[in-house]
């Protein structure tokens, strides 16, 4: 998908989903990364878009930067978090050098880029940023929930050239970009849908729901963790 029409949807990105769903989302991804990343780590956002989760990882205690192909959605992050150093640029080609990061992470990003060979490039240069035992994180839509034809068709950020790409063709990508699998698993079961004050009750169901072997691989996201190897 081109850039230009994020450009055009910048302003209302932030407001596709409900609030209080965002939260939960912005908290559970926190939670992942400080789980395996110590805070002060040097992290890449790839795809940052507004920076909504690049400014609360930063809050958290990380030094983030970020890279975004669409200047409206940079215009967007730039007012509302200054402090954040993001700068215009492909994920098939990250404007930053080798091995200046801890951990490059993506998130719901995958899915726009769509083309097979575009996919593994993207997943080539996260690898190649990261130093050498460093991590890439790749956070996105699984293609066996069937709720997300549904989401994806009214959403403003989806026109239907989107591809769900599925989770071995991460893992490949990863394994030829020299990185390691930490863990590959399905997470996330809150709908849009859900009102705030239900939010916690779906919160504990969707926390039930992951722990099911069968049931957990229809969770919304594929959630893949890889470590770039160290080399002799």
């Amino acid at each position: 998908m081109s850039s230009s029409h994020f450009d055009e949807i910048a302003a209302e990105y932030d407001e596709s989903l409900p609030a209080h769903v965002v939260e939960h989302y912005l908290r559970k991804r926190t939670a992942f990364i400080r789980a395996h990343v110590p805070a002060g780590a040097r992290i890449l956002d790839v795809g940052c878009g507004t920076g909504v989760l690049a400014a609360r990882v930063q809050a958290a205690g990380y030094r983030v930067s970020g890279v975004e192909p669409s200047e409206g959605m940079l215009k967007v992050l730039r007012q509302r978090t200054p402090s954040l150093h993001a700068v215009r640029g492909s994920g098939a080609a990250v404007p930053f050098a080798d091995g200046q990061f801890d951990l490059a992470y993506c998130v719901a990003v995958m899915h726009h880029i769509a083309e097979p060979a575009m996919v593994q490039r993207t997943v080539a240069e996260m690898v190649r940023v990261v130093r050498p035992g460093g991590l890439v994180l790749i956070w996105d839509h699984n293609p066996r929930n069937p709720y997300w034809k549904l989401l994806m068709a009214r959403v403003p950020q989806d026109t239907g050239d989107e591809r769900l790409v599925p989770e071995e063709e991460f893992l490949t990508a990863l394994r030829a970009a020299g990185a390691t699998l930490v863990c590959s698993q399905q997470l996330g079961f809150v709908p849009d849908f859900v009102p705030r004050s239900l939010v916690g009750l779906a919160a504990r169901g969707e926390r039930i729901v992951e722990r099911v072997p069968g049931l957990r691989r229809l969770c919304a996201h594929n959630v893949i963790l890889a470590r770039k190897k160290v080399t002799a």
